[in-house]
C-alpha cells in the first residue's frame, strides 16, 4: 500500500475478497487505526476510501499501490508494533474525538508519536495504567476477556464491608442482568468517620467490562470515589508521574506478547524509540543535585550523654592480659622488647679478703672438703687355697640354706579335708 500520486481514481476500490491481497479492516488494524471491529464500525459510517472511492463492506482486499484514506488522511505502510504506557490523570476521556468537546487522552499526548490507540478504556473520573499501541491487533487480544490477562486496581470508597462479604466476590456476581466472573479484593484499611467508613481495596479482575469494579462494589453498598489502575497484565503504572508516557522495549513487546502480534510486526532491536522528556529532565536534575551537593564533613563524635535514670553501658572487661611480645632473634630484623628489663647490680667483693677457692657446685657452706671416690670394682680379700667358707655344707654366706620341700603326688590331698560332696573323718 503505497501513496502513488499519477494513479487515476479509475483503478477500482479494490479487490473482491477472493482475490490476492489482504483484507482492509485486518490491514487498517495494523496500521494502528483501531481494532478489526472499529474498523468495520468505520466503514459503515463512511469514513473509508481506497482510490477515492468510499467503502460501504469490509468484504474488500488490498492491493500493492492502493491508496486507502480514513476520514480524508491517507494511512501509511504498516509499522512494526510499539507499546506505551501512560499515567491517565482524571479529566480525559479516552477517545479521539469526543462529540461533548471534552478533553481526550491523545490530545493531552506529546508530538512525534504514530497513531496510538488505546488498549481497553478508563473513564473520566478513572486514573493509573493505560495501554496505548500502534497495532490494533494486539489491543483487540489485550482486550479480549478469553484473554483473561489480570487488572489490578486500588480503589477508595465509603462505606461498611468486611472481608467476609467481599470473599463472596470469588464465585462472581450479577448486576442489573450482567454476569461478571471471579473477583478478588482485599480489604488494605478502614477508617472509621462521622457518616461511615472510608475504605481503600485492592482488586483484581480478568474481565475488564464497562464500570465493573465500580458496579460491583456499589452492589456491595460501596460508593467508590476514586480508582486507579495499579498493572495490566505483566506492566505495572510503577514510578511514572502523572500524565507521562514510556514506550515498553521491543524485547520485552516480543517476549511477552509475541503470540498476539502479526510475525511481520514483531519488532526488533532492543531499545525504545521514545524518550520521555519528563524522565530525561528528572534525571538530569538528579544528577545535578549529586554533584552540586558538597560532602558534609564528619564532626568529632563526643561523649554520649545519658538522662538520669537511663542504664548506661557496662565497660568491656578483657578476661585475658593481651600477650607479651615475644624476644627478637639474631638474623630476623627485629627488636627485642625491653620495656620490664632492669639492670640488676653487681655483687659487692669484700675488700681485702683473701680470694676464696672455686667451691664444687652444689657444696654447702662450712663443709669439709672430701677427697675424690675411687671408681672401680672393690679389690676382693685374698682367701687361701684349699680352705672351704665357714658353715656346712648347707650353709651359705649367710645363714643356713632352706630345704627343698617334698614333692607332693598328685592324688594326694591334706588330712582333716573332706572330698566336695563326701563324708568327712570318723571321729
Amino acid at each position: 500500500m503505497v501513496h502513488d500520486p499519477l494513479r487515476s481514481d479509475a483503478a477500482g476500490e479494490g479487490q473482491p475478497q477472493d482475490g490476492e491481497g489482504e483484507r482492509v479492516a485486518k490491514l487498517l488494524a495494523r496500521c494502528g487505526v483501531g481494532s478489526r471491529r472499529d474498523v468495520e464500525r468505520l466503514i459503515g459510517e463512511g469514513r473509508v476510501a481506497i482510490n477515492g472511492r468510499t467503502l460501504d463492506t469490509p468484504a474488500v482486499k488490498v492491493e500493492p499501490g492502493d491508496i486507502i484514506t480514513v476520514d480524508g488522511e491517507v494511512v501509511g505502510e504498516p509499522e512494526p508494533t510499539r507499546l506505551f504506557r501512560y499515567h491517565k490523570p482524571v479529566g480525559l476521556v479516552t477517545t479521539h474525538k469526543d462529540p461533548v468537546g471534552r478533553p481526550t487522552v491523545f490530545e493531552a499526548l506529546p508530538e512525534g508519536l504514530p497513531r496510538l490507540i488505546s488498549v481497553g478504556r478508563l473513564d473520566l473520573n478513572s486514573e493509573g495504567l493505560l495501554l496505548l499501541t500502534n497495532d490494533g491487533e494486539l489491543a483487540r487480544a489485550l482486550e479480549m476477556p478469553s484473554t483473561a490477562i489480570v487488572r489490578r486496581y486500588r480503589a477508595r470508597a465509603h462505606g461498611r464491608t468486611t472481608q467476609e462479604k467481599l470473599d463472596t466476590l470469588k464465585n462472581g456476581i450479577t448486576v442489573e442482568g450482567v454476569r461478571y466472573g471471579p473477583i478478588e479484593a482485599k480489604l488494605d484499611k478502614a477508617k472509621e468517620g462521622p457518616q461511615g467508613a472510608n475504605l481503600w481495596l485492592t482488586v483484581t479482575l480478568h474481565e475488564g467490562k464497562n464500570r465493573e469494579v465500580r458496579r460491583v462494589l456499589e452492589a456491595l453498598g460501596l460508593k467508590v470515589n476514586r480508582l486507579i489502575r495499579l498493572a495490566y497484565g505483566p506492566l505495572a503504572l510503577g514510578t511514572l508521574g502523572v500524565g507521562e508516557l514510556e514506550e515498553v522495549g521491543p524485547r520485552v513487546v516480543r517476549e511477552q506478547f509475541a503470540e498476539h502480534i502479526d510475525p511481520a510486526n514483531l519488532p526488533k532491536g532492543e531499545r525504545p524509540q521514545y524518550r520521555s522528556p519528563a524522565r530525561k529532565r528528572r534525571r538530569a536534575q538528579d544528577e545535578a543535585e549529586v554533584v552540586a551537593a558538597p560532602a558534609a564533613p564528619r564532626e568529632p563524635k563526643g561523649k554520649t550523654e545519658y538522662k538520669a535514670g537511663w542504664a548506661k553501658p557496662k565497660k568491656k572487661v578483657r578476661p585475658h592480659p593481651p600477650p607479651k611480645k615475644a624476644a627478637a632473634r639474631p638474623g630476623d630484623g627485629r627488636q627485642a622488647d625491653t620495656r620490664h628489663v632492669e639492670a640488676r647490680p653487681a655483687r659487692a667483693k669484700p675488700a681485702g679478703g683473701k680470694p676464696s677457692a672455686a667451691k664444687p657446685f652444689g657444696a654447702r657452706a662450712g663443709a669439709k672438703p672430701t677427697g675424690a671416690r675411687p671408681t672401680g670394682p672393690k679389690p676382693a680379700a685374698a682367701r687361701p687355697s684349699g680352705s672351704r667358707p665357714a658353715g656346712g655344707p648347707g650353709e651359705g654366706p649367710r645363714g643356713p640354706r632352706p630345704s627343698a620341700s617334698p614333692r607332693k603326688s598328685p592324688g594326694a590331698r591334706p588330712p582333716g579335708r573332706p572330698k566336695p560332696g563326701g563324708r568327712g573323718p570318723r571321729g
